[in-house]
């Protein structure tokens, strides 16, 4: 899981990073903070060309937009990353509505131990539920698990499933990288109607497929990677692709 803090006060942002951080070291290896953030124009700046799970926002944003009115934004972006407010005064929940923001938590900023404590359930909530997202096939993730590491990968980023050489295990390749991990492409084939096995060794992703080379038997999909496809899976290919537009 990928997380992001906005908190434009120097110290209380210190504060924040530190102990999230040293939790996540602790508990979930697998979380990383991919930004500390001091205004939203950042936050906005990231996301062109990042994607993060989870964000920590400070509703008081001394500069540009408020934690309120980047919270819209990211929701118009993202409609499932967890979004967890951090303020100074109580009656910000009843803003949410004006903005229709969604939020897991709203955080009010002390100096007592119950700040961290709220602090952490939070953050723990937010990662149980990105854990979970991934399990729920109605909402078009494939979760990857190595280790620690989890992360969510939507169906529609996936290039393609292939057999690795390394025993019981299967490599995902998608737009921003690859993945190996422990798998079987018999219980992969069938996530969703756009993978299509055309091959014992891959699953492909319907969406992608720019060319069938009944020929040579291979497919091409958009990333340029050329797989095979077997003699019987050419009868059915054409078929699925047209089922899945």
């Amino acid at each position: 899981m990928r997380v992001v803090i906005c908190e434009d006060n120097p110290q209380q942002q210190k504060v924040l990073y530190t102990r999230l951080k040293n939790y996540a070291m602790i508990y979930h290896s697998g979380v990383e903070i991919v930004l500390v953030a001091s205004n939203a124009e950042q936050v906005l700046s990231f996301m062109e060309t990042n994607q993060a799970d989870c964000y920590f926002l400070d509703i008081e944003l001394g500069q540009g937009q408020n934690g309120l009115e980047l919270a819209a934004e990211i929701r118009k972006k993202d409609i499932l990353a967890s979004i967890i407010f951090i303020t100074d005064y109580s009656e910000a929940q009843k803003l949410t509505f004006k903005y229709k923001v969604a939020a897991l938590d709203f955080i009010i900023k002390r100096t007592d131990a119950s700040f961290t404590d709220q602090l952490i359930d939070s953050f723990e909530s937010s990662i149980q539920r990105y854990e979970k997202l991934g399990k729920i096939n109605s909402v078009g993730f494939y979760q990857v698990k190595i280790g620690e590491f989890i992360k969510n990968i939507p169906y529609e980023n996936i290039w393609y499933f292939e057999t690795s050489e390394n025993v019981h295990k299967v490599r995902l390749f998608e737009k921003s990288g690859v993945y190996e991990f422990y798998g079987k492409l018999k219980n992969i084939e069938h996530i969703h109607p756009t993978f299509f096995r055309c091959h014992k060794s891959f699953v492909v992703n319907l969406q992608h497929v720019i060319q069938i080379n009944k020929k040579e038997r291979y497919i091409e999909m958009l990333n340029g990677y050329k797989c095979p496809v077997s003699t019987r899976a050419l009868r059915n290919i054409q078929m699925r692709q047209v089922e899945t537009l």
